[in-house]
C-alpha cells in the first residue's frame, strides 16, 4: 500500500522532491540551501551529492526526465540548471533570472527546452538556453500578477502556463518564445498566444478567499485544478466555457494537488492525510482519504493511568502527540511516481516531518472499501 523511505540519520522537514526517470535517484532538500541527492542501492538509498550553490533555503526542485537535468529555485533570488558529467559530478549553469526577490517554485516545460520560474517580485520569468553565451536567459510576465506567484504547471502543449499566487487568483498564461518554438495553434484555452497573454483568470473566491498552494493541469489540458489555504479545491474547464467548480472542506488547508487521471484527483497538506476526489460533470465528490492507518496503543498501562490522572486532577493527561496517520506532519510535496496524469499508478509525499511516503494506488484500491479511481 504504501512505502517510507529513510535516508540516513536525517528527520529534517523535506521541503520539495523530484524524481530521475527510471526512479532510482531522488533529490530532495532538507529544509535549508542544500540538495541531497540519494541513489537506490538494493533496498537501500546512500547518498551521491550534495548540491550546495545557493546560499539560502531551496524553495524548488524540478528533475527533466529525458535531458537528465535538475533546475532548482532559492530564496537567494537564484535558479541553477544541474547537468550530470560523465563522472557523476554535477555541475551548474548560470540562469538570469533578473529578480529582486526571492525565487518560489520551478517547474520545466514538458519538452525540456524551457522553465517556468515564479517569484515574489510578482512575474514568472520563463527561461530558455543561448547557445552563444552558455546561459539560461529569461523573459518576464508580468501582468496582471499583484502578488508573490506560489506554484506553477505547464499545459501538454508545452506553451500554455498555470500559475497560482498569493492575491488569491488562479492565471492561464501563453509561455511561447518566438526564439526556440514554432507558432502555436488555437487550442481551449484561446487562440492569441504571443508570450504573456493572459488567457484566463480565476478568483479563488468573490470575497477573496485564501492564497492558492498548489495548481495543476489534467493530462488533456482542458481542466485546471487549485488549492488554496482557505481548505478549498476548485477545478476550471476550458471545455465548459472556463465555468469553474469550488468545494469548500472541513479539512486544513491542502498544500499540494496532482490529477492523477482526467477526472481524478489528488490533493494533500496540513491534514498529513492524501485525499482523492472525482470530478464528475458539474459536481466534485470526495472519494476516500488514502491512508488508513490505525493509531498506535502506546503502554500497556494507559486505562490504568487514565484512571490514576482522573482521581489526581479531575483531567486526562495525553502526551501521545502521535496522529492517526503515516506523515506526521503537513505535506508539502506530491509527485508522480509511476504513470501519468492520464493514468498515475504510484505517487509520492514527502513532509514536515522528513518522511518521504510511495503509495500504490492499485492496492489502496483493493484495500479501501468503495475507492475506484476513474
Amino acid at each position: 500500500m504504501s512505502q517510507t523511505l529513510t535516508f540516513g540519520d536525517s528527520c529534517a522537514p523535506i521541503t520539495c522532491h523530484a524524481w530521475n526517470k527510471d526512479r532510482t535517484q531522488i533529490a530532495f532538500s532538507p529544509n535549508n540551501n542544500e540538495v541531497h541527492i540519494y541513489q537506490k542501492e538494493g533496498n537501500e538509498w546512500k547518498q551521491t551529492n550534495n548540491l550546495v550553490e545557493h546560499d539560502l533555503r531551496v524553495m524548488g526542485i524540478d528533475w527533466a526526465p529525458n535531458t537528465n537535468r535538475i533546475v532548482t529555485c532559492s530564496v537567494d533570488r537564484n535558479a541553477y540548471v544541474w547537468t550530470q558529467g560523465d563522472d557523476g559530478k554535477w555541475t551548474t549553469t548560470l540562469v538570469l533570472l533578473r529578480i529582486n526577490r526571492a525565487a518560489t517554485c520551478v517547474k520545466w516545460s514538458p519538452m525540456e527546452n524551457k522553465f517556468a520560474v515564479g517569484s515574489g517580485a510578482r512575474l514568472i520569468s520563463i527561461c530558455y538556453f543561448e547557445k552563444e553565451n552558455n546561459w539560461w536567459v529569461s523573459k518576464h510576465i508580468k501582468k496582471p500578477i499583484r502578488s508573490t506567484v506560489t506554484t506553477l504547471d505547464w499545459h501538454p502543449n508545452n506553451i500554455l502556463l498555470v500559475a497560482g499566487s498569493a492575491d488569491f487568483k488562479v492565471r492561464v498564461f501563453s509561455a511561447y518564445i518566438k526564439d526556440i518554438e514554432d507558432q502555436p495553434g488555437p487550442n481551449v484555452w484561446g487562440s492569441k498566444l504571443p508570450l504573456g497573454q493572459l488567457l484566463a483568470e480565476f478568483p479563488n473566491s468573490p470575497s477573496g478567499g485564501g492564497w492558492v498552494h498548489s495548481v495543476s493541469f489534467s493530462a488533456d489540458g482542458n481542466k485546471v485544478a487549485w488549492v488554496g489555504h482557505d481548505s478549498s479545491i476548485n477545478i476550471a474547464d476550458a471545455t465548459q466555457g472556463k465555468s469553474m467548480i469550488k468545494v469548500k472542506t472541513e479539512y486544513l488547508p491542502f498544500l499540494g494537488c496532482n490529477w492523477i487521471s482526467n477526472n481524478s484527483l489528488l490533493v494533500a497538506g496540513h491534514s498529513c492525510i492524501p485525499l482523492l476526489y472525482c470530478h464528475d460533470g458539474d459536481e466534485l465528490r470526495f472519494v476516500a482519504k488514502l491512508d488508513n492507518t490505525q493509531r498506535k496503543e502506546s503502554g500497556g498501562l494507559s486505562a490504568m493511568k487514565k484512571f490514576q490522572s482522573l482521581d489526581r486532577q479531575a483531567r486526562i493527561e495525553t502526551s501521545d502527540t502521535y496522529l492517526d496517520s503515516i506523515h506526521q506532519n503537513a505535506i508539502t510535496c506530491i509527485s508522480l511516481y509511476k504513470g501519468t496524469k492520464a493514468n498515475a499508478k504510484k505517487f509520492s509525499t514527502s513532509g514536515l516531518d522528513g518522511q518521504l511516503v510511495i503509495w500504490d494506488l492499485d492496492s489502496l484500491e483493493r484495500s479501501i472499501e468503495g475507492l475506484k479511481i476513474v
